[in-house]
């Protein structure tokens, strides 16, 4: 009966954080803000610096820009935001140390969800690619997302080519490091917590992966990102750690890096991957990992308290 008393309890939005505005409010306003200044903003401080020969740009100075785009346009203004809306700004961006076993058991469920994603993914365009072999207007719109995918291939690509042990390192911090910081803290810290105090936590967590998802204009992968972003922003609601989602959100960055730098194909980083011949693999693998998944959310849920024990007692 207690539990069940505490389960309802979780449920409902947190109202105790004291803000200078409505918090939803503060995260759709932090949500536009961010998105105009990255988009845009990013785009002008591009011009400046290389002006529009940007293929001939050097590349390790790209990416510097872009390192330092994403901290001055994404992580500073989510503390920003968090100084001038709430007053208990460590509590908004979830500044707690997470013990080992919470570490261990997110990195877990990461290592499941991931092949999960990727079978998803095969299954996704196989469908797509059936439907565009029947339906004219599937076709003229997989063209146009094909172009588009083909583009932010060529991008990335360029930002992960690496010729020597600096580039590589360069890239690992500029793709793999700085974003899982910078988007952590904005979209785990500061967005879903304000939305948390407003609707109830795992509503809270969907809004803020849609918009994670839709903020990294990948059309093929946006139904994998939000998921991915929810399982991120599960991570922080359990934990109360924004140091889980970077972890996890490097340690997904760091996996696709390593495999391009390996391999060196541009399919690798793509999510417009597809299944030569029959897709049955890849249905019986997406059924087994999603099963699987569940079950790891059903245990969590059940067992949490036995991961963040050592933080309840001080220890």
């Amino acid at each position: 009966m207690n539990e069940e008393i505490e389960n309802k309890e979780e449920e409902k939005p947190t109202n105790q954080l004291k803000s200078t505005m409505p918090p939803a409010t503060a995260a759709f306003f932090a949500l536009a803000m961010v998105f105009l200044l990255y988009q845009f903003g990013g785009a002008i401080l591009t011009l400046l610096v290389f002006g529009f020969d940007i293929e001939n740009a050097d590349i390790n100075l790209l990416r510097l820009l872009t390192m330092g785009g994403q901290i001055l346009l994404i992580l500073l203004p989510s503390l920003l935001f968090a100084r001038f809306v709430y007053e208990d700004i460590s509590t908004v961006l979830r500044v707690k140390l997470p013990t080992k076993k919470e570490i261990g058991i997110f990195t877990l469920g990461f290592i499941i969800i991931s092949p999960l994603l990727q079978n998803y993914l095969y299954l996704q365009n196989y469908l797509i690619d059936l439907t565009a072999q029947n339906v004219s207007i599937v076709k003229y719109i997989k063209d146009a997302l094909d172009q588009l995918d083909k583009l932010l291939q060529s991008t990335y690509g360029e930002l992960l080519s690496a010729s020597n042990i600096f580039e590589a390192t360069l890239v690992i911090l500029v793709v793999a490091l700085t974003p899982a910081l910078c988007e952590e803290v904005f979209f785990r810290g500061f967005v879903q917590k304000s939305f948390e105090q407003k609707y109830k936590p795992y509503l809270a967590i969907i809004i803020t992966a849609a918009f994670f998802g839709l903020y990294h204009f990948n059309p093929y992968g946006l139904v994998a990102l939000i998921a991915l972003g929810a399982y991120f922003g599960y991570a922080a609601y359990k934990s109360q750690s924004i140091f889980i989602p970077i972890i996890l959100h490097f340690l997904n960055n760091f996996l696709a890096i390593s495999i391009y730098l390996i391999w060196g194909s541009e399919e690798l980083i793509s999510s417009n991957v597809t299944a030569s011949g029959s897709v049955l693999p890849q249905t019986i693998s997406f059924v087994f990992l999603l099963a699987g998944f569940l079950f790891f959310l059903f245990y969590v849920n059940k067992n949490y308290n036995k991961f963040s024990k050592k933080i309840e007692e001080g220890i």
